[in-house]
């Protein structure tokens, strides 16, 4: 009977989602100042990582970022309202190749289990179109946010190598990530056989957004899950980034073909799970072995209205919370 209650819980919220503005929840972020980047040694080899250095200091001016990451459901309102072409292919992981493109998409069942899962299979281009979207839908200013806001909100005042410390041991608590669950999945279905932490996060592959627990500035899954999409290209390290928060646009390698990604993913292992970590990839690069995104909101665009978020999506995220809980309670 409560697996029925929950289910038409989860019905009930998404019927009125149908007709609601697809504004996810969103914290307000102080300003302030914090060191971007390290020089702390990378995990496994004892080397720091090059491309996170200089250290230098940032100023950060209040923003908006979504609480969650962008859900399949919150895409799929897009898509349906649009008519938005994605990419027809997708990285995934092959028994073969490790990895290769694959005739998937960001709504093939695989990768899309329900609609409060976060989207994968998405460009940075697809990331863009949605914020532009969602701009229009509703008069606000969203984007994705600056690789130095995306950092400043994962470390919420903390200056450890994760938001929730300097416990590497210990993060299957606070991410979905390369755990032995992870391993086992990966075996089970692509014959592929992968170091991973030895601790249990509860989740193969991604999971319901929000499952762990917020850091400092309320928000969810800033680390695993998957890597999200920032607004700065790729340059090679910090020599010459704004220091004011600004997206870092110009000078960037590659012609600009490539672009930030941040927070690691349920595939990723502990050194990438830092809030330090960068990660990158092509401007159309889709990909199903982590990578989705997160909005931002500029604040000055709706005064106080802007606390507010979508109502519907809020009651099915709790239902969509508490059906992943008694799917974990019930696994071996």
């Amino acid at each position: 009977m409560k697996t029925l209650f929950v289910s038409l819980s989860l019905m009930s919220a998404l019927a009125h989602a149908a007709d609601a503005p697809h504004v996810p929840p969103m914290a307000t972020i102080p300003a302030g100042q914090f060191t971007m980047g390290s020089m702390a040694p990378m995990i496994g080899d004892g080397s720091s990582n090059p491309s996170e250095q200089p250290p230098h200091p940032v100023r950060i001016a209040s923003f908006r970022m979504a609480q969650y990451e962008t859900t399949v459901g919150q895409f799929r309102a897009f898509v349906d309202a649009t008519g938005h072409k994605t990419q027809d292919q997708c990285w995934q992981f092959d028994r073969a190749d490790m990895a290769a493109l694959k005739d998937v998409k960001w709504n093939t069942p695989a990768h899309a289990p329900s609609e409060f899962h976060p989207v994968m299979c998405v460009t940075w281009e697809d990331a863009n179109a949605y914020t532009a979207w969602l701009s229009a839908q509703t008069g606000r200013r969203f984007r994705l946010p600056s690789e130095a806001e995306w950092e400043y909100a994962a470390r919420a005042g903390t200056t450890t190598s994760y938001p929730s410390g300097d416990d590497a041991d210990g993060l299957c608590r606070y991410a979905n990530m390369k755990d032995r669950r992870f391993k086992a999945a990966l075996k089970r279905d692509h014959g592929l056989d992968m170091l991973a932490t030895d601790c249990d996060d509860g989740a193969g592959y991604t999971t319901v957004v929000g499952m762990y627990p917020a850091n400092g500035f309320g928000l969810y899954d800033m680390i695993g899950n998957v890597a999200e999409w920032v607004a700065d290209c790729q340059h090679p390290d910090y020599r010459g980034a704004p220091a004011d928060g600004a997206a870092w646009r110009d000078a960037c390698d590659q012609e600009g073909d490539f672009f930030i990604t941040r927070g690691g993913s349920y595939s990723a292992p502990r050194s990438v799970l830092r809030s330090a970590a960068r990660g990158h990839g092509g401007r159309t690069n889709a990909s199903s072995l982590g990578e989705g995104f997160r909005i931002a909101e500029d604040i000055g665009a709706c005064e106080g209205q802007c606390a507010a978020g979508d109502a519907g999506f809020s009651a099915g995220l709790i239902a969509a919370q508490q059906a992943e809980r008694e799917r974990r309670a019930r696994a071996p």
